[in-house]
């Protein structure tokens, strides 16, 4: 299997650097990543926005609202808006994270673990084929920090998403600050993580900054890319090879020429 292509290094696209996108167009972000339930249901400017934006950089969709591991039905209107804006903007793919978002009807707005169990596998190969035919597209699902593991889990969690690649044909966005957090938090060993997930399925890799408690560490999304974060995406790159690459910054966003600082940091790698 070819690898999926490499856009290069690029930055989420936020409220406060709309401006600087729009008229600087800076050439030091090769693409962009959006949060996908920011603007599925939006006003048909911040579609023409993203239109406008799409002429000069690939746009990646990522989301937080599939809830692929609840037991509620698929929502099929959300579905349907989603695949709307992504062929409206030539997504370059679609992501959302392996986890629960709620349950009946009820959204927790955070990011739930599931079972690692041949049962939850049982539960989410048909409903991911179900995702990939309504959006006529490949999902991508990222792996969320965590902060409780199930008892009973048969498998590891890297085994998991290997196994889930397996069966629907989904891609990985492997999420390196997450794996870090998670390997910290449950004492399992990040560098096993990395081996474990297949090569063929990784799409692209994210890069972020977490808070330190002390005895766990929380993923806030809010600072600088931590060294032991940076020494983790070199072992990962070291054993799949380069994918599209981007920081994320979701809380006490600051100005634009931090992110490309940290950018910059990627690309010199």
């Amino acid at each position: 299997m070819m690898s999926p292509p490499h856009l290069g290094y690029g930055l989420g696209l936020r409220s406060p650097h709309y401006g600087h996108f729009l008229n600087a167009r800076p050439k030091s972000v090769d693409w962009l990543e959006i949060i996908s339930d920011n603007y599925i249901r939006a006003h048909a400017g911040y579609h023409d926005m993203l239109c406008d934006l799409r002429t000069d950089y690939p746009i990646v969709m990522h989301g937080v609202g599939l809830s692929i591991g609840t037991t509620d039905p698929l929502d099929v209107d959300y579905l349907s808006v989603l695949k709307a804006l992504a062929d409206r903007i030539e997504a370059a793919w679609v992501s959302d994270h392996l986890c629960f978002t709620g349950i009946n009807g009820e959204n927790s707005h955070d990011l739930l673990p599931i079972p690692y169990t041949e049962e939850a596998l049982k539960h989410l190969i048909p409903r991911i084929h179900q995702v990939q035919a309504a959006l006529g597209r490949e999902l991508v699902l990222e792996n969320a920090s965590t902060y409780v593991e199930f008892d009973g889990a048969i498998l590891s969690e890297a085994e998991f998403f290997a196994e889930l690649h397996a069966r629907t044909g989904c891609g990985i966005l492997l999420d390196i600050n997450n794996v870090h957090v998670s390997s910290f938090n449950h004492g399992w060993d990040a560098r096993a993580y990395i081996d474990a997930v297949p090569s063929t399925a990784i799409k692209q890799y994210h890069l972020a900054g977490h808070t330190d408690h002390g005895d766990y560490l929380f993923d806030t999304h809010n600072a600088p890319v931590a060294d032991t974060v940076w020494a983790l995406y070199d072992y990962a790159r070291s054993v799949h090879g380069e994918r599209a690459t981007m920081i994320e910054w979701d809380a006490d966003i600051p100005a634009f020429e931090v992110l490309e600082a940290e950018l910059d940091k990627v690309r010199a790698r």
